[in-house]
């Protein structure tokens, strides 16, 4: 976030799931900047005109003396209907009367910003990615240890509960899995079945890890409607970064596409605070924490990927699986999560070298990398070795 505010040359667009700090981190960019500045927000009970971008850029432009740069911050900008041609029209008005308006946008769903910046804004936007905060980040602003890491999640706006577990379990699901789903998806997509929509959701969290078809789901959903419908509900829960559909790998890209997903909740907060069980009993449960285990490293996959052109799949071969499958490039690395929940994993391994040679193996846990070092690293890292 530091080269926010900097050079005109780039809208900058910063998108991430709510309650990562998004806004905090502009509040932070706008103390350190000397110049003027108007920060304004759309999240607003009802989702304000297109008038309103208009009214925020004026206030900008009048805030300007002379040439002097101006910071303009809009935040939850999808909740504006045509947001995007709004901007691409205010942008290149300044840009024609040369006013220096360094515009800031902040948005909480990924697909309606992308569907902005693909429609309207190709060539004036730089793309930024908030995530769910890392293990190292959690260590170093709360001290946390990697048990506490696994069974909190990464969600900065929650840490200051966790001393009352009940407290922080319904804030979660009030502030962020409720406010998510009815605000940021709900309210802003045509969405037909919004219970099914819910229910999806939920046994994905139950499901974590796993690899589930349509069929099987719609055998366990309400009123689940076809396979299209509940592809499409996945597509908007990922837009909202609260889960992802990891695809199979096969080598081609046609076979991948039409693969059952391997599910992955992409902050380990949405599964423990909708479950009803508490941290002592996570913990003591091998088979229930090893779960989560594999649910962490998957998300930090998944998070830390955004951004960098890491490809992330699953693999399977009748018996054999790998959870996780790393590609970049010419690149493959397969990674395998020892928790103690499985055993033989290693034959998953050599079955995919078998398959593909030129593929690296990574084992995390028992007898391989420890988890808290894997958490702690980026992608890039190990796809160095």
């Amino acid at each position: 976030m530091s080269r926010l505010a900097e050079t005109r040359r780039f809208i900058q667009v910063v998108t991430g799931p709510r309650q990562v700090g998004k806004t905090t981190a502009v509040h932070q960019v706008l103390e350190e900047w000397r110049g003027p500045s108007h920060y304004s927000t759309a999240d607003l009970p009802a989702p304000p005109q297109p008038a309103w971008i208009e009214q925020q850029w004026e206030t900008a432009r009048l805030r300007a003396k002379g040439r002097q740069p101006v910071v303009l911050v809009l935040d939850e900008v999808q909740k504006v209907s045509r947001w995007s041609e709004i901007v691409k029209r205010l942008w290149d008005e300044d840009t024609r009367h040369r006013r220096d308006i360094r515009v800031i946008l902040l948005g909480s769903s990924a697909l309606l910003v992308q569907a902005g910046l693909t429609e309207s804004l190709a060539g004036r936007f730089e793309l930024l990615h908030a995530t769910h905060w890392t293990l190292k980040e959690c260590e170093a602003c709360f001290g946390w240890d990697l048990d506490k890491y696994i069974y909190f999640g990464g969600y900065p706006s929650a840490a200051p509960l966790v001393d009352t577990e009940e407290r922080w379990a319904k804030y979660i699901r009030d502030a962020l899995i409720e406010t998510t789903l009815s605000k940021d998806i709900l309210l802003l997509n045509r969405v037909e079945k919004p219970a099914l929509l819910r229910q999806l959701f939920m046994l994905t969290a139950e499901n974590s890890g796993q690899i589930v078809s349509y069929q099987k789901l719609m055998g366990q959903l309400f009123d689940a409607g076809n396979t299209t419908t509940l592809a499409h509900y996945q597509t908007l829960l990922e837009g909202a970064r609260l889960i992802w559909g990891l695809p199979k790998w096969h080598g081609q890209a046609i076979q991948r596409r039409a693969s059952s997903p391997k599910w992955i909740v992409l902050n380990t907060a949405l599964i423990t605070a909708i479950a009803g069980l508490s941290f002592s009993e996570w913990r003591s449960d091998t088979a229930r924490w090893g779960r989560l285990v594999e649910t962490a490293v998957g998300a930090h996959l998944i998070n830390t990927a955004l951004g960098t052109g890491i490809e992330i799949y699953y693999w399977r071969d009748r018996d054999k699986e790998v959870d996780f499958v790393l590609k970049q490039g010419s690149k493959l690395l397969a990674i395998e999560v020892k928790s103690g929940l499985f055993k033989g994993k290693r034959a998953g391994l050599s079955a995919f070298v078998q398959r593909f040679p030129k593929a690296r193996t990574l084992l995390v846990g028992k007898e391989g990398i420890p988890v808290e070092e894997f958490l702690s690293q980026n992608l890039s890292h190990w796809l160095k070795q």
